[in-house]
């Protein structure tokens, strides 16, 4: 049975990106860079947007909006492209230009259930807000992890990660700050049919 993980990257505040700002909102140090080196291989999992807009850094092209990548995100841009990559859209054209992408039509919830019956390994989400809700809210998601850098964005910021989430629980088997400055939250998601407490299953 394969693991799934929600991988996610945020602001104090929630947010997956902020128009104008660098990769990592310029605050990845060293031991950050390392954590993210130790990983073990993975398979990812993304939408369509999150294709591009990385299949686009990948091939060189910087987006409107979008701040130009740094060596260390180069690096890591490299090794996404060298790694297994499934997104799942019905407007993608095949052949996909990212090398090592598989391109699903069909309904993503049921595709992941079948890959987690497959075999063995790794599955994490890259970016996608609404494919990871809706694997969280089908009871799919094994190890929820949150990265959060320690900047607001309020005027500048896009993609609010946790609008449309049902209510959730998550036990934490992990915390850890790098650099000073940057927390590290890793827990197993419960979803809550409410507060609990208040006649609802915890």
């Amino acid at each position: 049975m394969r693991e799934l993980m929600i991988d996610l990257g945020t602001t104090l505040d929630g947010y997956a990106s902020g128009d104008g700002w660098p990769g990592w909102w310029g605050l990845e140090g060293p031991e950050y860079l390392a954590w993210l080196g130790e990983q073990p291989p993975v398979t990812y999992l993304m939408g369509a947007n999150t294709y591009r807009l990385m299949s686009g850094f990948a091939g060189g092209e910087t987006p409107a909006g979008t701040a130009a990548i740094e060596a260390e995100e180069e690096a890591s841009v490299d090794e996404l492209t060298r790694a297994p990559k499934v997104v799942f859209s019905a407007s993608l054209e095949e052949p996909l230009t990212w090398a090592n992408t598989t391109l699903v039509r069909g309904d993503a919830v049921q595709a992941v259930r079948a890959m987690k019956e497959e075999g063995f390994g790794i599955l994490s989400t890259l970016g996608s807000v609404s494919l990871c809700r809706s694997l969280l809210k089908a009871g799919l998601v094994d190890r929820f992890r949150v990265v959060v850098f320690p900047v607001i964005t309020g005027a500048t910021g896009a993609e609010r990660i946790y609008d449309g989430y049902p209510d959730v629980a998550l036990d934490m088997v992990s915390t850890r700050t790098f650099d000073g400055r940057i927390q590290l939250l890793e827990g197993v998601p419960r979803v809550l049919a409410g507060p609990p407490g208040v006649n609802n299953a915890p």
